[in-house]
């Protein structure tokens, strides 16, 4: 069992068995390229003989001016041989350079001027997914696109690879269904030489293996790069043909697997989304736990609240237990700013700290909230989200604190506005930077149960939401 998943990308938990399934299609990929994913026929042509074939077309190529040597490379070896390989092949196999099998070119150098029209610039931020993403591209006029494709013409059967930035590897095998004009900027391009026997699928599941070392090998800072050197001189293991096409169909039908079973995971990380919102909904209608008669009602916890509090009608809520009330959020909590201090240096609690997606930065003024201070986020496209802070600190510009009336369940009343976050995000004001519609938030109808079942009602939700947790970890 264990050895098995080893091989497959499984993880043993004490509980779940998790299908890892980036790592299977690592695993897929790695077994191709090592002549390991389909058994050799003796019978096929060895692909020593097809590389002489390629290399005897690309000279022809150069010789004709269609194409130029590298010119920091010497004539193509005539011998198919080198020496630190990276791993054993099949007999069959032979080892070779990129740039004695394909054409590796990358796009333009230059920066031609944007038009509103005209030819796409692709780029790799046009990548996505393996597919061409058009929501940020530019386009170019028609003389600066001929001038380029000069360079750089992308034709059906190329591959377009990802050289420069934080998406290194992302790439693009270009079919009749996805092919287009198009020129290209800082983008690799991975071509077959004119009548040469390659499969340049192939090479797209080899390029896909390699994409963790071509990050980690990339240099400079900001924007990380890999060269057109490094792609050239790369060691490619190149089967026979007719195998190059068994390879294809085997990785193919693993990897329709795997995408049925990443989908099966989406799913039921939906469900898991769905079954939580039904469990709050139960919640709030009184159908999550059973009530207690002896539990105080809630008109009496309102009443301390509010004195004058007067019962409302249940609006939708029409069939709540015996004992339990009606009452607006306004009625259960305001929402309000620290105090403003100044001279004194504290943490800036903004969104992305509370996220964990920077490191603390520090202020010498602002409005200061206590540690365990519930924050609010009234700005930007997530507004109606709830923070608990964690250390003491300043209030960030996007939020109001959270000010939950005592008498309450502060748990339970954050459930209720958890249950209620797609309508605030539907629901908020503004165009440039939208904030929370805070007369919808202060008139959310809130079902109030007495405060020992409020209580058992967390109590319960919590029980449920870590199970529903552990299967979503183990996806």
């Amino acid at each position: 069992m264990n050895s098995n998943c080893a091989v497959f990308g499984c993880t043993i938990t004490n509980r779940y068995t998790t299908m890892d399934t980036k790592a299977l299609r690592q695993k897929i990929l790695d077994l191709a390229i090592h002549g390991k994913l389909v058994p050799q026929d003796p019978n096929d042509e060895p692909a020593s003989v097809l590389l002489e074939r390629i290399k005897a077309e690309k000279e022809r190529l150069i010789k004709e001016g269609k194409i130029k040597r590298s010119k920091k490379s010497a004539k193509t070896s005539d011998t198919p041989h080198y020496e630190n390989v990276p791993f054993e092949v099949p007999e069959s196999w032979v080892w070779c350079k990129f740039q004695d099998c394909m054409d590796v070119r990358d796009g333009t150098h230059d920066s031609p001027k944007y038009t509103q029209e005209g030819y796409p610039l692709i780029t790799s931020k046009d990548f996505k997914n393996g597919q061409f993403d058009f929501s940020k591209t530019r386009y170019i006029s028609e003389v600066d696109y001929k001038n380029i494709i000069k360079r750089s013409k992308v034709d059906i059967g190329d591959i377009l690879y990802s050289m420069i930035g934080g998406n290194i590897g992302s790439m693009i095998y270009i079919q009749h269904d996805n092919y287009f004009d198009m020129a290209i900027k800082n983008v690799a391009l991975f071509k077959p030489y004119q009548n040469s026997d390659i499969s340049t699928k192939y090479i797209a599941y080899f390029l896909e293996s390699k994409i963790k070392e071509y990050q980690a090998i990339a240099i400079g800072g900001a924007q990380p790069f890999v060269g057109l050197d490094i792609f050239r001189n790369t060691l490619v293991p190149l089967p026979p043909l007719a195998e190059q096409h068994r390879i294809i169909t085997e990785i193919e039908k693993w990897l329709a697997l795997i995408d049925q079973i990443e989908q099966g995971k989406a799913d039921l990380q939906t469900i898991i989304k769905q079954t939580k919102s039904k469990i709050l909904d139960l919640a709030i209608h009184g159908k999550l736990v059973p009530q207690d008669p002896n539990d105080e009602p809630a008109i009496k916890l309102l009443k301390r609240i509010n004195p004058d509090f007067t019962p409302c009608d249940n609006g939708h809520y029409t069939q709540l237990p015996d004992g339990w009330q009606i009452a607006s959020m306004q009625t259960l909590c305001n929402l309000t700013d620290g105090e403003k201090q100044s001279g004194i240096k504290r943490i800036n609690l903004d969104v992305k700290f509370l996220r964990g997606e920077r490191e603390a930065k520090s202020l010498l003024s602002g409005k200061f909230v206590t540690a365990n201070t519930l924050l609010i986020l009234v700005d930007g496209e997530n507004s109606g989200e709830v923070f608990r802070s964690s250390i003491d600190g300043y209030q960030g510009s996007t939020f109001k604190q959270l000010r939950i009336n005592e008498n309450m369940n502060e748990e339970y009343v954050l459930q209720v506005i958890n249950l209620h976050r797609k309508i605030l995000r539907e629901s908020k004001v503004g165009s440039a930077i939208p904030h929370l519609n805070k007369k919808i938030f202060k008139a959310i109808e809130v079902p109030i149960p007495p405060y020992k079942e409020q209580q058992k009602i967390i109590k319960a939700i919590t029980k449920a939401f870590m199970s529903l947790d552990l299967i979503m970890e183990s996806l």
